[in-house]
C-alpha cells in the first residue's frame, strides 16, 4: 500500500525548500537565496502524529523564464502535482501576491487535489495582515506560517494530514530498502533511475552538474520497497565555484549516511577515477553495502579481454571494496539492469545477515586450528569467543586476552574464513577486539 504524498509548488525564492526541510527535519533540499536552486523533484520521508507521508520539493515555476532547465522543472512539476494527494501552494508573504502567484493558482485550480495555500515568511504577529491580500487567489484560508523559524508549521501539519485518503498507508516501514546512487558527474546516475523507473523523475542533461540535490525516489520490485537516492556528482575541489555546487558535494555524503546500500556508478568509457576511489572510500568507511555498476558498457570499443581488463582494474583501484560485487549496466539501453536488482536483493539480505553465536564460534575455532594467532615476544594472542552484535554492516565483537597482539593480517584472515562460510557478498563486515572485563 502506497503511503500518502504531499507535494510544495511555488515560484521561485518562496521558501518551499526552507519548508520541506522544516517539515522533514533536517536539510535534504539546498536552500539558496538564488532562484531556481531546485530543479527535480526531491523526496523525503516526513511524520507528524506518528503518520507517515512522502514529502515532494519542486523547482520553482517561472512561466517567463528563459533558464534552459525550465522546460525540464515544469514537467516535474506537474508529474509532481499529478502523483500528490495533497498540495502545498507557497506564497511570499513579504512579497504579497505576484503575476506568477496568480498563474499558478490558474492552474491549480484545474486539479481536482486538495491545494492549502500557504503563505509563507509572516515571522511576527505584526505580519498577520499581510495574507489577506492572498484571498483574492481563489484557494480558500490562507495558512500562515514562517518555515525558517517553525511558526506555524504544526498548524499546517494538523491541515495537512486531515486531508490523507484512508486506502493510504501511514505507518512506518522498517523494510525499506535505501539505495544511494553514487558516482562522478555525468557518468549516467539519474539516467539509470530513470531507466529502473520506466519514466523521467529526474532530470537529464549532458551538462555537468544538473542534479544539484539528493533526490528520494521510491519504487517497487518483487515485493521489495526501495528508495533510490540519487546524488550529485562529486567534483574535484578546484572545480567546484558555487555555493550551491558545495551544498550538493556534502548532499551527497549525507545521501550515503542515509543509505543502506550505495550503488557506485562508474563511466565504462574512463575507467576507475580519483573521484571513485574518494567516494567508494567514504561509503567503506560508513559501513555500507556497496555494488559497482560499470555504466556506458554499450558505447565500449570490445575485444575478448575488454571484461577481465576493467574487472582488474577495479579490484586494484578498489581493493578495499573487494566484497563489492561487478555489475556492467548500459542505463541508455537497459542490458543487465535487471541484474542489478538481482544484486542489490543479494546485498541487502547479507547487510542484514545474523550468525548464530554457536556456528561463529565453531568458524573461528577451525580458524584458529588452520592458522594459529600471532605472538609478540613469547606472549601470544588468545581467542576466547565471538558473537556478532549487530547487522548494516554486520559487526563481530571477538574477545582475546590482549588487543595489542591482534595484527590486522589475523584480523583480515579470520574476515576471510566468515567469508568463506557466509559470503557476504556486497557489505562489510567490521570487528572490535575486547579483553574480559571490558
Amino acid at each position: 500500500m502506497d503511503r500518502p504524498v504531499v507535494c510544495i509548488v511555488g515560484r521561485p525564492n518562496v521558501g518551499k525548500s526552507t519548508l520541506f526541510n522544516r517539515i522533514v527535519g533536517r536539510r535534504i533540499a539546498i536552500t539558496e537565496d538564488t532562484p531556481g536552486v531546485t530543479r527535480d523533484r526531491i523526496y523525503a520521508e516526513a511524520e507528524w502524529l506518528n503518520k507517515y507521508f512522502t514529502l515532494i520539493d519542486t523547482g520553482g515555476l517561472e512561466p517567463e523564464s528563459e533558464d534552459i532547465f525550465h522546460k525540464n522543472i515544469k514537467k516535474q512539476v506537474e508529474v509532481a502535482i499529478d502523483t500528490a494527494d495533497v498540495i502545498l501552494f507557497v506564497v511570499d508573504g513579504l512579497q504579497g501576491v505576484t503575476p506568477v502567484d496568480r498563474d499558478i493558482a490558474n492552474m491549480l485550480r484545474l486539479v481536482d487535489k486538495k491545494v492549502i495555500l500557504v503563505c509563507n515568511k509572516i515571522d511576527s504577529k505584526n505580519r498577520l495582515d499581510n495574507i489577506f491580500e492572498f484571498y483574492e487567489l481563489g484557494m480558500g484560508n490562507p495558512v500562515a506560517v514562517s518555515a525558517e523559524q517553525g511558526l506555524g508549521v504544526g498548524d499546517l501539519l494538523d491541515e495537512i494530514i486531515k486531508h490523507f485518503p484512508e486506502d493510504k498507508e501511514t505507518e512506518y516501514d522498517e523494510d525499506l530498502i535505501r539505495v544511494a546512487v553514487i558516482g562522478k558527474p555525468n557518468v549516467g546516475k539519474s539516467s539509470l533511475i530513470n531507466r529502473i523507473l520506466g519514466e523521467e523523475r529526474v532530470i537529464v542533461t549532458d551538462i555537468p552538474g544538473t542534479t544539484r540535490d539528493a533526490i528520494d525516489t521510491y519504487f517497487t520490485h518483487n515485493d521489495n520497497r526501495y528508495v533510490f537516492i540519487d546524488t550529485a556528482g562529486l567534483r574535484r575541489k578546484r572545480s567546484i565555484n558555487e555555493n550551491v555546487e558545495r551544498y550538493s558535494v556534502i548532499r551527497t555524503l549525507s545521501a550515503i549516511d542515509r543509505s543502506n546500500i550505495c550503488v557506485l556508478v562508474i563511466d565504462g568509457t574512463i575507467g576507475v577515477t580519483e573521484q571513485d576511489t574518494k567516494i567508494a572510500g567514504y561509503a567503506h568507511e560508513n559501513g555500507k553495502g556497496m555494488i559497482i555498476a560499470v555504466n556506458k558498457w554499450d558505447i565500449v570499443e570490445k575485444d575478448h579481454n575488454t571484461y577481465l581488463k576493467m574487472e582488474k582494474e577495479i579490484r586494484e583501484k578498489l581493493s578495499f571494496v573487494s566484497y563489492a560485487p561487478i555489475v556492467f549496466i548500459s542505463a541508455k539501453t537497459g542490458k543487465r539492469v535487471n541484474k542489478l536488482f538481482e544484486m542489490l536483493e543479494v546485498v541487502n539480505n547479507n547487510h542484514n545477515l545474523r550468525i548464530s553465536t554457536g556456528i561463529l564460534n565453531d568458524i573461528i575455532n577451525e580458524a584458529i586450528l588452520m592458522n594459529q594467532p600471532p605472538s609478540d615476544k613469547g606472549m601470544r594472542l588468545k581467542i576466547y569467543y565471538g558473537t556478532q552484535v549487530s547487522v548494516r554492516p554486520p559487526k563481530f565483537v571477538i574477545f582475546v586476552n590482549k588487543k595489542k597482539l591482534v595484527h590486522f593480517s589475523y584480523e583480515r584472515y579470520l574476515e576471510n574464513q566468515i567469508r568463506e562460510n557466509f559470503g557476504f557478498t556486497g557489505t562489510p563486515i567490521r570487528f572490535e577486539f575486547k579483553e574480559k572485563g571490558e
